[in-house]
């Protein structure tokens, strides 16, 4: 190509009084007339010699009055909708209890100081504290709700120099992926005049007294959300002076669609240059930044694997890489010598998926997933195994957060059932204990995890993660909320979710399916769900649901499916494919034109898991589960699509076409509805409080199309 406590007894007590007698809820159906939508069918494209209209191709220039119009007058009937159900502030208002617990990132030192994200419960933003000691005094380095009023610009990318003495940090405003980055001065805590702007999809690598970032030209005003990403150009930024004077270091003129993002090795011998073309695959180039000859070193040309530069040790580059090697290997390459047959496997490949490798002391720990679960291996530099880290469960692990010259390290924990902890590691004795850990207002010892494993239609075996109460009886009437992502070789690993916490406590079921397309079992079971193979991915997913109706969790009536970006593709398809499995669905900012999604921002980028439809092969089969274009007169499940305003990642254009289609093809009772957020983009870095109100919205939105009642 993302962190208080209060009294417990008034609140259980309150729920345990209530659990024997539900509340009851009058489930009439409240009336929808949906805002009309223009269609203009004269707008007609050819696909390889097949016409397809698009009547709706008007709503993808969101900043006309008329979509505006549209956009107000949809929010208004959702809204509406949302106000008329009896339990929504009630859902809202134990969100908010459950939310108010304190959050910890996980601590790290740089130069002389050590620092962590802090959220007291209910801050909009984590804020960024400073201490001259572990567990030493605090101070507020950075706080990004005074950045805005409504708490909606955001800390993206953090990065210190290296002597600690300096920090460059990235801010978004309303949610977009635009960055502009700041300097602070850590001494004095004052911000630099140095202001950088137009930065997407860029670290900042810090070599002497400035960074190297990655930038786009600067969009055509009132394109900024929707144009093209094209031309990503590397700069080095020298501590002040102006963004005008930044040195260009590298860019492409002749390949627009290539992308490209730096590092610096540790001891900043080396710039690490990774080209991209797409979300999987890259190669691979370095720089001497010190010598007389600084010339980029090709050390893979091609595109075809996933590598990642870790360290400079010993004169080698570690590179974690999927070369020959489906479940990645860490291999030490000479950068003046970097020919294949040169390389040295440090740690081999083994049965299981190698997600992650820290440096932290002077080992290498090296992070797994089995069967979507972590697990770490250390190793000393020459790949000489030491023995597995212990740890707290069956979870997820966000590895080691250390350096090769500091003896003490952290790493972060969590579980369906175990909100975000930190433990510390000393690297010398390998021994880890508990740092810090939240206390949330929820008796988590009374609910299980457990895994369970069906068979796809074409027999393959999949697993997925169900949580529920302790002790459930499972009568086939559970409310049960299924959760999936399936795409660009991303893992769905165990991690705690506020957001489904009521929907346990009132004997509900809360589902993750680990689909193909993913990256839990490593590359292949992440290219068996791309391209004209990108079926078998919703084919588990709608086996996923019927293997639990199957065995007795729930039923049609009960059962509501859920997933964002490109799980909002899937719970698209799935619906247009098997509309009568689910009672409810929930596609958030979806990709749902497969025909035309290559052709606004950062799409263009996705092709490698979804083919393009200006290739007639590709077209073939985007064009049989394309969302937008598989709506049918039939009845659809209760929907609510979600999407965002400032979302400059997947434009909410897609989202704009597809339920202006839904509602003009429905035939069903169940609403159909779009829930469009202000000043909020992607999903990184929304506010806490525009994260509850929409929890509460997709709660009760859901449990009512279920003809639920709360048992509180």
């Amino acid at each position: 190509m993302s962190i208080k406590s209060f009294t417990y007894c008034l609140i259980i007590c309150s729920i345990l009084s209530c659990q024997s007698t539900p509340k009851p809820m009058n489930f009439d159906q409240i009336m929808v007339k949906y805002p009309e939508t223009r269609k203009d069918t004269s707008v007609v494209d050819d696909y390889h010699g097949r016409m397809i209209k698009d009547p709706y191709r008007w709503l993808e220039d969101d900043h006309s009055d008329e979509t505006k119009a549209w956009v107000k007058a949809q929010n208004e009937v959702t809204f509406a909708y949302l106000d008329s159900i009896e339990y929504r502030n009630l859902l809202k208002d134990r969100l908010t209890e459950l939310w108010d617990y304190e959050k910890f990132g996980t601590p790290f030192k740089r130069g002389d100081r050590f620092y962590q994200f802090k959220n007291d419960g209910l801050q909009n933003q984590s804020i960024l504290y400073s201490m001259a000691e572990l567990d030493g005094e605090e101070s507020i380095f950075l706080d990004p709700n005074k950045l805005s009023d409504d708490g909606t610009s955001s800390i993206g990318s953090i990065s210190f120099s290296e002597n600690g003495e300096y920090m460059a940090y990235q801010v978004s405003e309303g949610g977009s992926d635009w960055r502009v980055v700041s300097v602070k001065d850590v001494e004095s805590g004052i911000d630099l005049n140095d202001k950088i702007e137009w930065v997407k999809f860029s670290s900042m690598a810090w070599s002497g007294d400035g960074f190297f970032y990655s930038r786009y030209p600067a969009p055509s005003e009132g394109d900024e959300l929707s144009a093209k990403n094209e031309y990503h150009k590397v700069y080095y930024h020298k501590l002040n002076t102006p963004q005008s004077e930044d040195q260009l270091i590298f860019e492409d003129k002749e390949n627009p669609q290539t992308n490209f993002y730096t590092a610096t090795t540790s001891d900043e011998d080396y710039l690490v240059m990774s080209a991209v073309e797409s979300t999987s695959g890259n190669a691979l180039m370095v720089k001497p930044l010190k010598g007389d000859k600084q010339e980029f070193i090709t050390i893979i040309d091609n595109y075809e694997h996933d590598r990642s530069v870790v360290d400079f040790i010993n004169g080698k580059l570690y590179v974690l890489i999927s070369d020959d090697a489906p479940n990645q290997r860490l291999v030490a390459i000479d950068p003046q010598n970097p020919s294949k047959e040169n390389w040295k496997d440090v740690i081999p490949e083994s049965k299981s998926a190698l997600r992650n490798i820290s440096i932290a002391g002077d080992k290498i720990f090296a992070v797994y997933l089995e069967n979507a679960s972590s697990s770490i291996k250390v190793y000393d530099f020459d790949g000489k195994f030491i023995q597995d880290l212990e740890l707290p469960g069956i979870g997820s692990v966000g590895g080691i957060n250390g350096k090769k010259d500091v003896k003490e390290a952290f790493f972060s924990y969590t579980s369906y059932t175990v909100p975000n902890s930190i433990y510390s590691l000393n690297t010398e004795t390998l021994q880890s204990s508990l740092y810090k850990a939240p206390k949330v207002a929820f008796d988590l010892d009374q609910y299980e995890t457990n895994q369970i494993w069906f068979n796809s239609k074409d027999g393959t075996k999949v697993p997925m993660f169900v949580v529920h109460k302790k002790g459930l009886k499972l009568d086939g009437q559970r409310p049960t909320l299924l959760y999936s992502y399936g795409g660009f070789n991303i893992p769905l690993t165990p991690g705690f979710r506020v957001s489904v916490l009521p929907l346990l406590e009132n004997d509900g079921i809360f589902v993750v399916a680990n689909i193909r397309g993913g990256g839990e079992f490593g590359s292949e079971w992440h290219k068996s769900g791309t391209k004209e193979r990108k079926q078998n991915v919703f084919d588990d997913f709608i086996g996923a649901a019927e293997h639990l109706i199957a065995e007795g969790y729930t039923n049609s009536d009960r059962l509501a499916i859920q997933g964002g970006s490109n799980g909002g593709l899937l719970v698209g398809a799935c619906m247009t494919q098997r509309p009568e499995l689910y009672q409810v669905a929930f596609p958030a900012v979806g990709v749902l034109d497969m025909l035309r999604y290559h052709k606004f921002t950062i799409g263009w980028a996705w092709a490698t898991d979804y083919g393009r439809s200006d290739e007639s092969d590709a077209f073939d089969y985007l064009i049989k589960y394309s969302p937008l274009h598989n709506v049918k007169e039939v009845a659809y499940p209760a929907t609510m699509v979600t999407t965002a305003d400032h979302d400059d990642r997947v434009v909410p254009a897609h989202s704009f076409k597809y339920i202006a289609e839904l509602q003009n093809k429905h035939n069903g009772e169940a609403p159909v509805l779009i829930r469009i957020e202000t000043s909020a983009g992607h999903g990184a870095g929304k506010p806490t409080s525009k994260r509850i109100e929409e929890a509460a919205d997709i709660l009760s939105f859901m449990l009512f199309n279920m003809q639920y009642s709360l048992k509180y």
